[in-house]
């Protein structure tokens, strides 16, 4: 019983947002507006969570691992593993964007820089992700126990590490732009 009142007082709290349920007629259920403004915001969130978690896990997490752990396999392994949580975050986002765009603004949608900052970004996360990571784990994986920057494959994970920050760098600051002028898109 507790959790079910506990249950609607959330659930109650949550239309508020959407509708004032003060002044609204007990036989209307949603404002015409709800959904919209449902999906807009999904969308400012989506924005700030994957843009943020971007520039958190690429420029505070991963190098603070490698700071502070003395064992760069560790380190490198949990990065990995961060930077794996934040693409997959990333690309539903970037999926959900395009989507959330295309539906709002019909063919239009092709000829507002939104949509072709977050088709740019979803391209870099999907090449960072399942081009250049995935080889730099075959080569993690090739040298079995092994620290890479100890192996024949230094010189190869060197590159594909300097290619894959420079891509990221890049999504980084079209993430900021996109985080910017994200109300400038919804005011369309």
């Amino acid at each position: 019983m507790g959790s079910t009142l506990v249950g609607c007082c959330l659930w109650r709290c949550a239309l508020s947002y959407f509708i004032d349920l003060k002044t609204m007629p007990d036989r209307i259920l949603f404002d015409a507006n709800a959904a919209p403004r449902f999906f807009a915001a999904l969308a400012q969130v989506l924005v700030t969570l994957w843009v943020g978690g971007m520039w958190v896990v690429g420029y505070v997490a991963a190098p603070t691992l490698f700071a502070m752990l003395d064992n760069s396999i560790v380190a490198g392994n949990i990065a990995g593993r961060l930077f794996t949580v934040i693409a997959w975050i990333g690309m539903g986002t970037a999926v959900y964007l395009l989507a959330f765009l295309a539906a709002r603004q019909g063919r239009a949608v092709l000829r507002g820089a939104p949509f072709w900052v977050v088709a740019v970004m979803l391209v870099c996360v999907a090449v960072g992700y399942f081009g250049i990571q995935a080889e730099m784990t075959a080569l993690k994986a090739g040298v079995g126990s092994m620290d890479v920057m100890e192996s024949a494959a230094r010189g190869r994970f060197r590159v594909l590490h300097g290619v894959s920050s420079s891509i990221y760098l890049a999504q980084s600051v079209l993430g900021l732009w996109l985080v910017v002028g994200w109300r400038r898109v919804l005011a369309r």
